[in-house]
């Protein structure tokens, strides 16, 4: 992957700039704030992001499998759109509920299957083995997930969320700061590395947010309670009865995160237009149907924000599975750039 050095400097001041900005507007207002940039800045994001993958070849030796992916995030969008509200009136049937329950349990292994199989692209160029590998990879995920052999839910919960937006996000830029060597880089690193201890070390008073019906309700249209959730869960700071209360001291601490690795993952790929030129291979076409969807994208979240969700969760799925090899060679630069190094 090749990057313009001579802006790396500028780029890097700019995410230090981005990193503080998005924490200091997380801290103010979390729910808002992320209610905003997952409506506005996440579709633009999506777009122009599988636009750029596209471009590059998706970082795979064989572009055709990654219709693969695609199929795979459309059998994940299958609970999504069953718990529409316009859906409600099949709820009662039993197929329906049998479908359900399928998609739900399946739902964390196809992310499994997704991630292992985005590995096998980037390195495997032949169809024979890369089916081969696909079938051990299906036959493996139905025994782990049969055995119960480690957690799938955590793997499901978080990689499509926080470890997409926060850790992924960490890791490109920590590659980038490899290639290009800018001190600048390095700060806003550990700056963003920084960040969690910052919110969950602070001393937040519940009673001091304001938060309306309109935007808890909202919010929960979202689904993303189910992440806050899990968080807590992990954290062992769910509520006495067992329950998570969203608007509590760690309820406000987690949405602060989320709020903050949300706004900034979408900046920071904003930011880097000039340094991998995500931007030069759109087209005026390309442009225009990118505006009118992103138009109808916004439009629906702000008439139901449940609408939205369901609407933009494939091709916020395809987005999330596209990068996959990106991931993966990130993870390969960094551990070149320091191992290799020190092998020397």
């Amino acid at each position: 992957m090749k990057v313009d050095a001579g802006n790396t400097k500028s780029i890097d001041l700019l995410n230090i700039g981005l990193i503080i900005l998005s924490l200091i507007v997380a801290f103010k207002i979390p729910f808002e704030l992320f209610l905003f940039s997952y409506a506005v800045l996440g579709p633009l994001h999506y777009l122009t992001e599988i636009n750029w993958l596209n471009g590059r070849n998706y970082f795979v030796k064989e572009r055709k499998w990654i219709w693969v992916m695609v199929l795979m995030a459309l059998l994940m969008t299958v609970p999504v759109i069953l718990r529409l509200p316009a859906l409600k009136f099949l709820n009662g049937g039993e197929i329906i509920k049998n479908l359900y329950g399928l998609s739900q349990d399946i739902f964390y292994s196809i992310l499994l299957v997704t991630l292992v199989f985005s590995l096998t692209l980037v390195y495997v160029k032949k169809w024979q083995h890369i089916l081969l590998l696909l079938m051990a990879n299906l036959v493996a995920t139905v025994v782990i997930l049969k055995y119960k052999l480690f957690t799938l839910s955590f793997l499901g919960m978080f990689l499509p969320t926080i470890l997409h937006v926060y850790l992924f996000t960490l890791l490109f830029m920590v590659y980038g700061t490899i290639k290009s060597k800018n001190r600048a880089g390095l700060i806003s690193c550990l700056l963003l590395l920084a960040c969690p201890f910052v919110i969950f070390g602070s001393s937040i008073i519940p009673e001091q947010y304001y938060i309306s019906q309109t935007v808890q309700t909202t919010f929960m249209k979202s689904d993303f309670q189910n992440v806050n959730a899990y968080i807590a869960k992990l954290f062992g700071a769910l509520g006495s009865d067992g329950k998570f209360y969203l608007v509590s001291e760690m309820g406000i601490k987690i949405q602060i995160f989320i709020a903050f690795c949300y706004t900034y993952h979408y900046l920071n790929w904003f930011s880097k237009t000039s340094v991998i030129g995500w931007g030069k291979n759109i087209t005026k076409g390309k442009l225009a149907a990118m505006a009118a969807i992103w138009a109808c994208s916004v439009a629906l979240y702000w008439y139901d924000y449940k609408i939205g969700f369901a609407a933009l969760f494939t091709i916020s799925l395809v987005h999330v599975f596209f990068e996959f090899p990106l991931n993966v060679i990130s993870v390969q630069g960094i551990f070149t750039g320091i191992f290799g190094k020190a092998a020397k």
